[in-house]
């Protein structure tokens, strides 16, 4: 019963996040510029600017706006697009396998390496190639990802001609609808530096994470005792001490994922990736609201799914740990 009430009050909680995320912006869009600049000439009188504007709603009180659009989002209708003259929703479902896909990439990279170089540094913290991988990781935060997006494609597109610097490559339909380039070589080829770019923003950080979380576990009394009972060294850092350092990594990792989604916007922008953070800037040049305010939306329902995700990997982590709401 108590993940039924966790359930629930996980999805009270939704609601009002994702109603305080509408507002907020649906609020914007009065600063983000004219919309008519996309949808009309220069040629068009004003008057005929007006009649445009009566009839798409936005000269009607800020608050009719709004309830009108949320009665629509209640029946999964957030507009439609100035420039695609298609549902908003449409347009960003369509670009999110683009950007689900170096999400994905990038969280292989970082976890494949942030968790090897974490415990290694934790372990072996007094040798040399463990204080260059942690002067390396201070390095990483302090350069932007843009930045390092632009050095990848000049050493490894431009330079040595090894990798496509733009682009997202062949893709391949599913049956289901979903354009994939994770099973093409080209599709593959054209992920590599995208996915290394974007995830140079949490490959230092957890590096450091993990390392400090290994050091502190490992002076903890039961590991101590586990190896008083005789255990091996491979089994006690392992199992018993790894296996706790996971609950904040997997903490700041659940709500890191969801920030990638939102940095990809720089990184798809350097490696013209066709996803929604390159989409999300082209709306914004071309004040095509609805398009914008969906995206918001959109973000924001990601970011509450992964955090109530998280909530459920930690009793499968660590069965000490209870949901909330349930009885010890």
């Amino acid at each position: 019963m108590h993940i039924l009430a966790f359930l629930i009050r996980r999805a009270i909680q939704a609601v009002i996040v994702m109603f305080v995320i509408s507002l907020i912006g649906f609020s914007i869009q009065g600063n983000l510029g004219d919309p008519l600049r996309e949808l009309v000439g220069q040629s068009v009188s004003e008057a005929e600017r007006q009649l445009l504007r009566d009839e798409l709603g936005l000269n009607d009180p800020f608050f009719a706006q709004y309830a009108r659009f949320m009665g629509n989002a209640l029946q999964g209708d957030l507009g439609t697009s100035y420039f695609f003259k298609r549902p908003a929703l449409d347009v960003i479902l369509g670009k999110f396998p683009a950007t689900f896909e170096l999400v994905l990439g990038a969280t292989v990279i970082f976890l494949a390496v942030s968790i090897p170089a974490g415990i290694y540094c934790a372990i072996n913290r007094t040798s040399w190639f463990a204080r260059i991988i942690m002067t390396g990781s201070i390095v990483g935060i302090s350069v932007p990802v843009f930045l390092t997006a632009i050095f990848l494609q000049w050493i490894f597109a431009v330079e040595l001609g090894w990798l496509p610097s733009s682009g997202r490559g062949d893709t391949i339909t599913l049956p289901w609808g979903w354009d994939t380039g994770l099973l093409t070589i080209d599709g593959l080829a054209h992920l590599i530096l995208p996915s290394i770019a974007l995830s140079s923003i949490m490959l230092p950080l957890f590096i450091r994470l993990i390392r400090a979380e290994m050091m502190e576990t490992m002076g903890t009394d039961y590991v101590r005792f586990a190896r008083a009972k005789g255990l091996s060294t491979r089994r006690v850092r392992y199992v018993h001490a790894f296996r706790n350092t996971l609950l904040p990594v997997v903490t700041v990792g659940g709500l890191m994922i969801g920030t990638l989604i939102a940095y990809t916007i720089l990184t798809e922008t350097v490696f013209q990736w066709p996803g929604m953070g390159f989409m999300f800037l082209e709306a914004i040049n071309r004040v095509d609201t609805p398009l914008i305010i969906a995206y918001i939306i959109m973000v924001g329902l990601i970011f509450v799914v992964v955090n109530t995700v998280v909530d459920f990997v930690y009793t499968l982590i660590n069965p000490m740990v209870k949901l909330p709401g349930a009885k010890s």
